[in-house]
């Protein structure tokens, strides 16, 4: 194995999705991260903005730089659109309107993520788009699809978490449901948008036709939750909170371990690995593994008790020895020193022009001979105004002095 610190560095080269132009609409997550793994693999992604009306990860969700709430100084957003352009305009303008009209008109894809109507009432609606441009891609992501009875409800992720069932599931029996961190089927959902663009661009490679994507997030996350649906499906019974619990696994959750705040988690899925489990640890307990969840209570606490003064690596060092599934609980920190992740180098390090030198993500699979690029954390608002209306749409540099007294370019 090649170490870490000496591995060979990526031979530059054009990425798979090189000549392909996106244009972006996108708001926080959702849309933008699609995006961003079109741009990651070669893409060309122009983010259009509004200094009017900013990204909420340009302006709510910290760490900021030096703890200053600006939008250029939001690592948030830099983390997230690694790899992007960023145009102004601003969109109540007509001229604006005009303008990204024309953009979209030579681009291969369009991107947004706002509640259904939204564009097409600023005159960027799929059919006028496509009717412009009859090979463009069109991918609308919302909450509940751009179609139905409750398309137009607003929500947040963890609305849609809850909508979807995930909360319900989540927690101990005798207690209250359990919020999942952040937008969580937001991020389920960018791989379905994702995947459902590059389909939609092999199949205008052999017709030359565009399409439109209608892209539900609430109807993405159902797709994590199948053996649940079908439990009621097939045997009639709601599945409900039952903590760690798992309906094979058992013994089957999270240990303390000695030192502040450190885990381990533990999964056994045969008779065979308790038994292993059982040798290393000197914990009594029935063979059969109906008898174990039936005693998992008893079961959880003896095994806290073994954990409970042992360190946390050497735990986890000593099951797997006897083929056991274990791992810790990382903290965030620690993430960045995994070194399964630092040899696929999942943490790039880029500069951003006011936040400095930061890591950004790496695209969670790999191309043999077009591996991504992280070149550049998420650019700064109009970053890119003079490449985007210059040199792809034209205007002099006059036109766009003018537009800009104008208010064109907010």
């Amino acid at each position: 194995m090649t170490d870490v610190a000496t591995r060979p560095a990526a031979v530059a080269h054009h990425g798979a999705l090189n000549g392909i132009r996106v244009v972006e609409l996108g708001f926080a997550a959702a849309g933008p991260l699609v995006g961003k793994y079109l741009a990651n693999f070669g893409a060309e992604v122009i983010r259009l903005e509004s200094r009017l009306a900013a990204d909420v990860f340009r302006t709510t969700y910290p760490p900021f730089k030096d703890g200053i709430v600006k939008p250029d100084r939001a690592a948030m957003f830099a983390f997230y659109n690694d790899g992007k352009r960023s145009a102004t305009l601003n969109l109540k303008h007509p001229t604006g309107v005009a303008l990204a009209r024309a953009l979209i008109g030579k681009a291969d894809v369009f991107v947004e993520s706002f509640t259904p109507g939204t564009v097409a009432r600023l005159g960027l609606g799929a059919e006028t788009l496509r009717a412009d441009n009859p090979g463009l891609i069109v991918l609308s992501s919302c909450n509940q699809g751009q179609t139905g009875p409750h398309a137009f409800h607003p929500g947040y992720g963890s609305q849609l978490s809850a909508l979807a069932g995930f909360v319900q599931l989540l927690g101990e029996p005798d207690s209250t449901p359990v919020l999942l961190y952040g937008p969580y089927i937001d991020y389920v959902a960018v791989g379905y948008g994702a995947i459902a663009v590059l389909a939609a661009l092999e199949r205008r490679k052999r017709t030359g036709a565009g399409c439109t994507i209608d892209l539900s997030q609430y109807e993405a996350g159902l797709q994590f939750l199948t053996p649940t649906i079908l439990e009621f499906a097939a045997n009639g019974r709601i599945p409900g909170r039952r903590g760690n619990a798992d309906a094979v696994a058992t013994p089957h959750g999270v240990y303390r371990c000695a030192g502040l705040d450190r885990w381990v988690a533990l999964s056994v899925w045969s008779d065979a690995e308790w038994r292993a489990l059982r040798d290393v640890t000197g914990i009594d307990g029935p063979a059969m593994a109906a008898q174990r969840r039936a005693a998992r209570a008893r079961l959880d606490e003896s095994i806290a008790k073994w954990t409970a003064t042992r360190d946390r690596d050497e735990i986890v060092r000593l099951l797997r020895r006897r083929g056991l599934r274990a791992a810790p609980v990382l903290s965030i920190s620690e993430l960045f020193t995994d070194a399964q992740l630092a040899y696929r180098g999942m943490w790039p390090l880029t500069k951003h022009p006011t936040i400095g030198e930061m890591h950004v993500m790496a695209p969670p699979f790999r191309l043999s001979t077009t591996p991504s690029l992280q070149v550049s954390a998420g650019p700064t608002v109009g970053a890119d105004n003079d490449h985007v209306f210059g040199e792809i749409l034209g205007l002099s540099l006059d036109e766009r002095r003018r537009l800009e007294r104008d208010g064109v370019f907010e």
